[in-house]
């Protein structure tokens, strides 16, 4: 009954792609390749025209091959490396990384690992338990038991630019459909761990009711840019990913800092540790040594990022530009928990900042997905030099850069310095502690009292510097049209399948 439940699961599932894939192709033709201060116009079709269409995607869809629902792949194992050469053949990526051949090579691993072990981690949505997370929770209560997956996960770290994110999506993207896999930013993994916790209150461990509900979801975590500067976040990741793992998870991260490095010289530390060595214990730890920074290999680094004070009339013009007809007026919009945001100017997925309104005020990573849900381009005026002066300025703006890099949102700003300018005066203790000691001739007041000493700060400097780079180049800015293009494209493909059903 089972096999019979999933092959008309499977059926649903194939016709459904399918029938999108064909709408798509259609629809394609009609839109233009234009994004900025475009209208997209649905071709609309009579009762017959819907009518032979439908009777030939499910005519289609029913005779087509099934795709498998086991693990493995046809036609051989592939998998990420496999992948890789092949973009390497079609000119998409650069060769001759050796460090990236490398964390490949982890990584075609742990893919065939998992393909082997599928059965036994649980891959398989389709053969997954329904119990949710509650009633995990009330049965381990009587029983208790532990079911740690037989295959270890991988975190990657290295330097920012080296293709750490690139090739965990790579081998994502890689992994066969019908497995309990989720891909999210470390950032907004969190707030989703937050608000569930939120929803548990009241339970004796609500820790663990949370775990519980992440590994019937995903067995496979697939967590980027894991980093840790909250204090809170700090205290609960030990018991959080010891239940995570105790429930057969396997996690699969990429960072900036080694495992030891995570959360250094953060306040309660030694409550940290324990998950440092838990991590070690679960993962497999592979540093990409490439000191090749390719963002910064994109060419015409300009877009939309302005040098200069007193641009404000400059870049509403610019934003006016990308509007195009539409009016921008005030808005008010939702960001998280029902919490809700203002905003000074937004029409069609754009919306207008002062700096200080988004990074000078009690801001965080939430507010700003949020924002991300609902404009996908964000126009900032006036980032400053940052010092010490402006720490917390700093830190929000670093977030606000890393939630908009991981959206694919595009940026227009002014600022008083380029990307490398913005930061100059932020370094890490280390950095200061290099620096030219006093002599007779450097007095302490020759010192630069805007030098801001901060680690964490520190170490996001680079890749801060390397994302808004990259966020206006030529080719990042082609990839936002892209996506925005193929958003467009979805929703008509939706309302289509919607005039279909009618």
């Amino acid at each position: 009954m089972r096999a019979v439940v999933r092959a008309g699961r499977h059926i649903r599932c194939v016709s459904s792609i399918q029938e999108r894939e064909l709408l798509k192709t259609g629809v394609r033709r009609h839109i233009s390749s234009e994004v900025q201060g475009s209208n997209y116009k649905l071709l609309r079709k009579d009762e017959h025209d819907r009518g032979v269409l439908y009777s030939y995607l499910v005519s289609r869809a029913l005779s087509s091959p099934a795709a498998k629902h086991t693990s493995g792949v046809e036609g051989g194992r592939g998998g990420p490396f496999v992948e890789y050469e092949r973009r390497i053949a079609a000119g998409e990526l650069m060769d001759g990384d050796s460090c990236q051949v490398g964390t490949l090579k982890e990584l075609q691993r742990l893919y065939d690992q998992l393909v082997d072990s599928a059965n036994a981690c649980k891959l398989d949505k389709y053969e997954a338990s329904d119990k949710i997370g509650r009633s995990r929770w009330f049965w381990s209560r009587l029983i208790p038991q532990s079911s740690v997956s037989p295959v270890k996960g991988l975190y990657l770290y290295g330097g920012v630019g080296t293709g750490k994110t690139m090739l965990m999506d790579l081998f994502y993207d890689q992994l066969p459909s019908n497995w309990r896999k989720k891909r999210i930013h470390f950032h907004d993994f969190m707030l989703t761990v937050h608000s569930r916790l939120q929803k548990h209150k009241g339970v004796a461990d609500p820790l663990e009711v949370v775990a519980g509900e992440i590994a019937d979801e995903s067995i496979l975590l697939c967590l980027d840019e894991f980093m840790v500067t909250d204090v809170a976040d700090a205290l609960i990741l030990n018991r959080l990913f010891k239940h995570l793992f105790d429930n057969g998870v396997i996690l699969v991260a990429t960072s900036n800092r080694a495992p030891d490095s995570l959360y250094e010289c953060g306040l309660q530390r030694d409550l940290f540790l324990p998950f440092i060595a838990t991590l070690k214990e679960r993962c497999v730890s592979h540093e990409i040594g490439s000191a090749v920074d390719y963002r910064k290999l994109t060419s015409a680094q300009l877009g939309f990022y302005f040098v200069g004070k007193e641009l404000s009339a400059f870049l509403k013009e610019k934003f006016q530009e990308l509007i195009g007809e539409h009016s921008a007026s005030p808005q008010e919009v939702e960001v998280v928990m029902g919490r809700k945001l203002q905003v000074p100017l937004g029409t069609n997925g754009c919306a207008y900042f002062p700096f200080e309104y988004l990074c000078d005020r009690p801001l965080g990573a939430a507010d700003y997905f949020g924002l991300c849900k609902n404009f996908h381009t964000l126009a900032l005026d006036g980032v400053p030099i940052f010092g010490l002066h402006n720490k917390t300025a700093a830190y929000r703006f670093v977030t606000l850069v890393d939630v908009m890099y991981e959206n694919k949102a595009r940026l227009l700003c002014t600022a008083e310095g380029t990307p490398m300018e913005l930061l100059q005066k932020v370094v890490t203790i280390s950095d200061a502690q290099h620096m030219a000691p006093r002599t007779s001739s450097r007095s302490k007041k020759n010192d630069d009292s805007e030098l801001c000493v901060d680690n964490e700060l520190g170490f996001a400097k680079d890749r801060t510097i390397s994302r808004l780079t990259e966020m206006n180049s030529k080719e990042y800015l082609e990839q936002h049209a892209s996506m925005l293009a193929d958003r467009q494209q979805a929703s008509e493909v939706n309302t289509m399948e919607e005039l279909i059903q009618a």
